[in-house]
Order: structure tokens, then sequence, then C-alpha cells
């Protein structure tokens, strides 16, 4: 039973909860994320779920990272799609918050789906 007896430090011992901060870092932690520290939380966590095979030439990593990894803005080209598709356009440029629907029609994917049963259904 000696390890258990290592395996804590007394508090009186620098283990007190916030003992082990820095008296003055040079960057205090912020209220909230920003757009890219959120974006590189993101690359992080990707990197380390899906680390890179090792036998990989400098070329092929790059396209293996672009392959296994995702930014922020997919979910929001992600939903105005499926709003799109079950809503309709206008919809979707409501709640992507477009002025014009020019721009929602490029950032919202068309609805392939509809298509194919138009030219099912009329040739």
């Amino acid at each position: 039973m000696i390890w258990a007896a290592l395996a804590w430090s007394p508090l009186s011992c620098g283990n007190r909860p916030g003992s082990n901060r820095r008296p003055q870092p040079k960057r205090k932690p912020q209220d909230r994320y920003t757009v890219d520290s959120y974006r590189r939380a993101i690359q992080r966590a990707c990197g380390k779920a899906f680390p890179p095979p090792e036998s990989l030439s400098e070329a092929e990593l790059k396209q293996w990272r672009k392959d296994h990894r995702w930014h922020p803005h997919q979910l929001r080209h992600n939903a105005g799609t499926k709003i799109r598709k079950e809503l309709g356009l206008e919809a979707a440029q409501v709640w992507l918050g477009h002025s014009k629907a020019d721009v929602t029609q490029i950032y919202a994917e068309r609805n392939l789906e509809l298509a194919q049963q138009i030219a099912a259904r009329f040739g």
C-alpha cells in the first residue's frame, strides 16, 4: 500500500484548487469562443479523433486532412439545404438571414431528388 500514499498530495503541498494558475498570464481567458477559436477547437478535435496514417506524402496528407475534417460553416450549409428541401427557398432565405434569394441559392444546395421526380413524372 505504499503506492497509495504516493498517489495524492496533501493540500498543504500546493494541491489546493486554483493553486496551479500563473500569477500574471500573457493572455487571460475570454468569456466566449470567437469564430476562429471555435474553428481551431474543431480542427484540433478532428486531428485527435482522426489521426492521419504515417505513410502519406505531403500532398496525400493534405488531401487526407481535407477529407477527414470539417468546419463550422458546414453546419450552416447543411441546415440551409435541409430547410430549403422541406420548406422552400424563401424559408431558407429567411432562416439564413439573406436579403436576396440569389445568395441562398448558392448557399443551400438544390434538391436533386425533386428534379428526379419531375423528370420521372413529366419525362
